[in-house]
């Protein structure tokens, strides 16, 4: 009886270890087969073809069936930003010339012998193709960064050669209206990407002369553990609390300065910017006494 019983004790841990072992045999195929298809599309070469779908087990079909439909919207992705692209490109090369000659014969019958009348009707067609012009450009960088075309490159640098480029660029539109543009000279750093956080910037900095009257645009840079903090501080009309959260939306301008120049899309592109860099912007402001725009960029 006892040897019955170590008999039957011998075969039972046999055929457990062979049930333990082909089970582990099982999954170590599914695992693999699974690393697989992981790689695969990891390349962009993932295929259902690769695999013979009457050996694949129940998950394994489910994976390949998932990689195959996000491979196809993978692809299907690509070809509309192929399209997108294409379409970007066409409306900046096609609309390029067409403006350029509306400003330039502007410019030249503006010098001819005109009434006031109609030296007001030629400026007003001046600043529509001006306005026109900006506008086009800006919605073409706006739709580059939105759909992943334009690529930011930021790189750890100082930030005072980046200030100095904004403040050689606005200080005679500073000028022309009696403003002050003052920037605090700083040793600090950042991570950013130096071209399109310099055009970020310029929104704002552009903003903060167009709508302030009198006083003075101060940039002070502070340093933090984890960002770096641009404030760009004037003494302007100032935003409502009802309207800061409004103002980076997409085309928004305020009743306030409706007739004023302007398309409503510079600090929602400045957004865009700042945020594709990993940083964010914050603002204060209070009407009639002026607005600060806080801007972090990572270090």
């Amino acid at each position: 009886m006892s040897k019955f019983i170590v008999v039957f004790a011998s075969i039972s841990i046999i055929v457990a270890f062979i049930v333990v072992l082909k089970n582990h045999v099982r999954t170590k195929r599914t695992m693999d087969t699974l690393e697989k298809m992981i790689d695969s599309a990891a390349d962009g070469e993932y295929s259902e073809t690769k695999f013979d779908e009457s050996r694949l087990s129940a998950l394994e079909t489910k994976f390949s069936n998932y990689l195959s439909s996000s491979s196809t919207s993978s692809k299907n992705i690509m070809k509309e930003k192929e399209k997108i692209k294409t379409l970007i490109s066409d409306i900046s090369h096609q609309t390029k010339t067409p403006i350029s000659n509306l400003i330039l014969y502007s410019e030249l019958i503006e010098e001819g012998d005109l009434s006031e009348d109609m030296r007001s009707n030629v400026e007003a067609i001046k600043q529509q193709a001006e306005k026109l012009e900006f506008l086009i450009k800006s919605l073409v960088k706006l739709s580059r960064l939105e759909n992943g075309i334009l690529n930011l490159s930021p790189i750890k640098e100082e930030i005072q050669p980046m200030l100095q480029d904004i403040y050689e660029q606005y200080i005679s539109k500073a000028i022309g209206k009696n403003l002050e543009l003052n920037i605090e000279k700083t040793t600090s750093k950042a991570t950013f990407d130096r071209k399109w956080t310099t055009e970020a910037l310029g929104n704002i900095v552009d903003n903060a002369i167009k709508y302030t009257n009198s006083g003075e645009i101060n940039i002070k840079v502070h340093e933090y553990e984890i960002f770096t903090r641009i404030d760009i501080s004037d003494t302007g009309i100032g935003i409502s609390e009802s309207e800061q959260a409004e103002v980076f939306s997409r085309f928004y301008r305020s009743q306030s300065v409706h007739n004023d120049e302007g398309v409503g899309i510079g600090l929602y592109l400045t957004r865009e910017i700042i945020s594709s860099e990993g940083g964010y912007i914050k603002l204060t402001s209070e009407l009639g006494v002026g607005s600060t725009f806080s801007v972090y960029i990572p270090r």
